[in-house]
C-alpha cells in the first residue's frame, strides 16, 4: 500500500509546490514568535523598514515594503493604536505624514527580531550553515532589485 502522507515524486522538484511550503512553514514559526510581541508578520516589516532611516513617509514606507497605500494606512493605524509608531506632519511639507518608530516600537522591534531571528533558525536548522547562506543568498538575487543589493 502507498503512502499518502507526503508530496509524490512529481511534486518534490516542483518550484511553486516548494516555495509554497516552505513559505507556510516560515510563517508559521514567524507567527508563533511575533504571537507573545503582539505584531504579526506585515506589522514586523512595517517596523524593520522605518527603523534606523531619516524619517520617512507614509508613501515612501509603503513604497519601499511594496504594499499599497490603503494597506499601508491600516497597518499604521493598527501600529498606532498599539503604541509603537507614531505620525506627524512634516515641517517641510504639512500634507505629508511622516513616520517614526515610538520608543516602544523600538523595544517590540528589537525583541521581535530577536524571537524572528531564532524562528529562522529553526526553519533553517536541517541545512548546514553554508547551505542556509546559500539559499539566503540565491533569494536575495531573486527578489531584490540590483540597485538595493548593497543596502
Amino acid at each position: 500500500m502507498a503512502r499518502n502522507d507526503g508530496p509524490g515524486p512529481e511534486l518534490r522538484r516542483n518550484l511553486v509546490y516548494l516555495l509554497k511550503h516552505a513559505h507556510h512553514r516560515m510563517a508559521e514559526l514567524t507567527g508563533e514568535a511575533l504571537a507573545p510581541h503582539g505584531i504579526e508578520g506585515r506589522e514586523l516589516g512595517v517596523l524593520l523598514t522605518l527603523a534606523g532611516r531619516e524619517p520617512m513617509s507614509q508613501q515612501q514606507a509603503a513604497q519601499r515594503l511594496g504594499i499599497d497605500r490603503t494597506t499601508m494606512v491600516a497597518l499604521l493605524d493598527a501600529l498606532e493604536r498599539k503604541g509603537l509608531v507614531s505620525r506627524h506632519p512634516d515641517a517641510d511639507d504639512r500634507r505629508r505624514n511622516v513616520v517614526g518608530l515610538t520608543e516602544a516600537g523600538q523595544d517590540t522591534l528589537r525583541r521581535a527580531t530577536e524571537a524572528t531571528d531564532e524562528a529562522e533558525r529553526a526553519f533553517l536548522a536541517s541545512l548546514s550553515p553554508r547551505a542556509a547562506e546559500q539559499l539566503r543568498t540565491s533569494l536575495q538575487a531573486i527578489v531584490v532589485h540590483p540597485e538595493d543589493r548593497d543596502s
